[in-house]
Parts: structure tokens; C-alpha cells; sequence
């Protein structure tokens, strides 16, 4: 088994936390998560599929076919049968712990489970079926920090035994100093390939699926499409968040910079350059020679602004900020031929004119406080909220609704 390791920062100087002071000094209110686990052996042995159900947490959205595949953050996956994409249908509940991405190639999904890899056969959607499990293929898999809290607590962890599958979030007061503190404990290519947003930790290009963890790369081969083959991974930074892929290059975003990688060799990516920007969330997608980045600011990604970046990635080797842009709280983001598509949490989905990069003209402003992430299909664009999903017809001058689905 690979090497298993768990990080936790808590740079108290920067957490939006209460500070009070009594007759001993001052001290800080903060919301800790405290892992729920369960064991390797029930953990592995949950994965079902279920009727549907309302989610609870929207996460990523993939698309395949006519189908649409919601995450529900570490629960599992909610199939939409959208063959009507005016009146979508619930079909069923993919049951999958600690799930947070997907991939499909010819029928056959793939689904990360914590630590692990699952393949499912989806050719007949309304009997799923599991065809392959790689074990501890994700050592440094990210459990997130829950919404509301301000670090994760893996004091009483044993990760050689258990799976953290949840949180429970509690409230501690300690002595504050002004100090950091860091805490450590032991394009789709050929066949028949869905969709991904732009916060995709998963990609498949070819006969390859790559994913991303936390610090490294890690390659798949799916050549044998029901008996993946772990080919191992590479480290590339610190906080990997995303990963894209354009022509022959997977684009990837961590909380400070952007990496570019070759797939000369598919079986081994290599690293051609990467791009350091302030400190924030990153999602990135491409089109052309401009990559298109937000970051956001705020919380646990870093410094308080947030912005969209235009990035001139002709030369592999030497990529170039050309332009930022001011942005609220941004997620996800698209690209289709003149049209880029930014999920501004707060503000909603902003629509830009990008015939001039990087020039970019906002000519579009849909109010929806909670836009997550957008897929950009050839005849249509879907959204996904925190309640919903909408679905967009292009026109001449942007976007026109065509439905909304509640996911609740």
C-alpha cells in the first residue's frame, strides 16, 4: 500500500472565527470537523443502488449520453435521465461512500470511493453493476473541510483501518496567537466518452483516466475497459484541485498555480510548465491558446480576492497572464466558441463575449445565488446550483433558459 498521509492546516491569523478575550487573555472560537468513519471492510461493502432521492449536498456534474450524474458530496450519485431536456427524470441513487468524481468511457463508469477506484458497467442504467475495484489507489484522496468549519481534526483517525465517510462539526475555544500552525498525520479522446465540469478531479483522454488527489497524478490504464490497470502516479504540487484536458495536454489547477503536462506519452504525462497566481480555488478550462482560471479568495482557499484570468498557453513551455478580471465568488467555469460561462456564487451565472480574448465583454447575468458548475455541450449548456439544475439554449446573444430541475 502506498504511503498514507493526512495534512491538516490551520493558520488561525486568517480563519474568519470569533476572537473574545477574558482574565487569562484572548482566545478563538472555531467550528472543528471530526471524521465519522467506518471500517474498510463495511465500507467496501456499501456501494448499492438505490430508488431516487432528494440530495443532500450537490457536488460535480458529469454528462453521458442522455444521462446527467450529479454527486452528492461523499454519498454517491444521482442518475437524470434528460433525453427530455425540457422535463428531466430522476432514475436511481448510486450509492458510492466518500464518493466525490466520476468518468465514463463506453458504458463503463468510473467512481472514486475514498481511497478506492470502482468501475461500474452502465449499459443497462437500471441495472448497474460492479465489475472492478483497484484498493488504495487514492492514498491522499481529499476530504474536503465541510461547509462551516475551519479545519478537520484527525487526532482520533486510523487510517490503516477505517474510512472517513462524514463529519460532525463541533465548536472548541483555544488560546489565539497570531502564528500558523500545521498539524500532519500518518478532450475525451477516441470511443464514446461523457463530460465533465471544470471542477473535475477526473478526465479520461483516449485509454486513459487521469486523476488528481492532493499532490500527485494518477494515470490509469482503461485499455481493457473493465479491468483498469493502476500505472501509478507522479507528484505535481501542493492542493491539486482540477483537471483539464485540450488536444494533447492535461491542464491542471492547484489553490496556486496552474501545471501543463504532455500526453505525447499518455501512459506518462510530462511536465512541460506551470504558472503561479495568488493563493485560491482554481478550476481551469481551454479553448484555442487561452486557458480561462478563476480564483476565488476567501475562507479556506487563501487571500480575499477573486478574479478570472486569461492565460495565453500557445508555448507549452511559457504561459503568460494576459488579463484579470474582478469576480465575486466564482466556481466553475466554461467555454464554447465565443462564449465563456463563470459561476459567480452570490451573483449568479455571468456570460461573456470572448470573440476579442482577452477582451472579455459580459453581456449575460443570470441571478442565481448558488451556481456551482457548467458543462458546455455542443447544443445546449448545463448548470449546476446547489438546489438545481438549468439548462440553457445558445442564441445569437448568449443564453435563453430552456428548464430548471429540483434536485431537492
Amino acid at each position: 500500500m502506498k504511503a498514507f498521509y493526512r495534512i491538516s492546516l490551520f493558520v488561525i491569523s486568517l480563519l474568519i472565527v470569533s476572537c473574545v478575550q477574558d482574565d487569562n487573555g484572548d482566545f478563538i472560537d472555531y467550528q472543528v470537523a471530526i471524521p465519522v468513519t467506518q471500517s474498510l471492510t463495511d465500507f467496501r461493502a456499501s456501494v448499492s443502488i438505490e430508488d431516487p432521492q432528494p440530495i443532500q449536498q450537490p457536488g460535480k456534474i458529469y454528462t453521458y449520453e442522455d444521462y446527467i450524474f450529479v454527486n452528492d458530496f461523499f454519498q454517491g450519485i444521482h442518475i437524470i435521465d434528460n433525453s427530455n431536456p425540457e422535463n428531466p427524470v430522476k432514475l436511481s441513487y448510486l450509492k458510492i461512500p466518500a464518493n466525490q468524481d466520476i468518468a465514463v468511457k463506453d458504458d463503463i463508469l468510473y467512481a472514486d470511493s475514498g481511497i478506492d477506484l470502482v468501475a461500474f458497467n452502465i449499459s443497462n442504467i437500471t441495472n448497474i453493476t460492479t465489475v472492478a475495484r483497484l484498493e488504495n489507489v487514492f492514498p491522499t484522496y481529499n476530504e474536503l473541510t465541510p461547509e462551516g468549519a475551519d479545519f478537520i481534526d484527525y487526532s482520533t483517525f486510523n487510517a490503516d483501518e477505517d474510512v472517513i465517510v462524514g463529519f460532525t462539526i463541533e465548536t472548541r475555544r483555544e488560546v489565539f496567537y497570531d502564528t500558523a500552525v500545521v498539524e500532519a498525520s500518518n478532450d475525451a479522446g477516441s470511443g464514446n466518452t461523457g463530460q465533465g465540469g471544470s471542477l473535475a478531479r477526473f478526465n479520461i483522454t483516449g485509454d486513459f483516466l487521469y486523476a488528481v488527489d492532493n499532490f500527485s497524478l494518477n494515470v490509469f490504464d482503461i485499455t481493457n475497459l473493465d479491468n483498469p490497470q493502476d500505472l501509478g502516479e507522479e507528484h505535481v504540487g501542493w492542493q491539486i484541485e482540477t483537471i483539464f484536458s485540450y488536444e494533447d495536454y492535461l491542464y491542471i489547477g492547484s489553490t496556486a498555480g496552474m501545471f501543463i503536462y504532455s500526453l505525447d506519452t499518455p501512459s506518462s504525462p510530462t511536465y512541460q510548465s506551470e504558472i503561479s497566481h495568488i493563493v485560491g480555488c482554481d478550476p481551469v478550462v481551454v479553448q484555442g491558446n487561452f486557458a480561462y482560471v478563476t480564483i476565488r479568495g476567501g475562507n479556506l482557499c487563501g487571500q480575499d480576492l477573486s478574479i478570472l484570468e486569461v492565460i495565453n498557453v500557445e508555448d507549452k513551455q511559457n504561459p503568460f497572464i494576459l488579463e484579470q478580471y474582478s469576480l465575486d465568488q466564482p466556481y466553475g467555469l466554461g467555454v464554447k466558441d465565443d462564449l465563456v460561462f463563470v459561476c459567480d456564487q452570490g451573483v449568479g451565472l455571468r456570460v461573456f463575449n470572448a470573440s476579442q480574448t482577452p477582451v472579455l465583454e459580459q453581456i449575460q447575468l443570470f441571478e442565481n445565488a448558488t451556481a456551482l458548475d457548467v458543462i458546455p455541450q455542443d447544443d445546449k449548456l448545463i448548470m449546476v446550483s446547489e438546489t438545481s439544475i438549468f439548462q440553457y439554449l445558445y442564441t445569437e446573444d448568449g443564453l435563453t433558459l430552456l428548464s430548471e430541475f429540483n434536485l431537492l
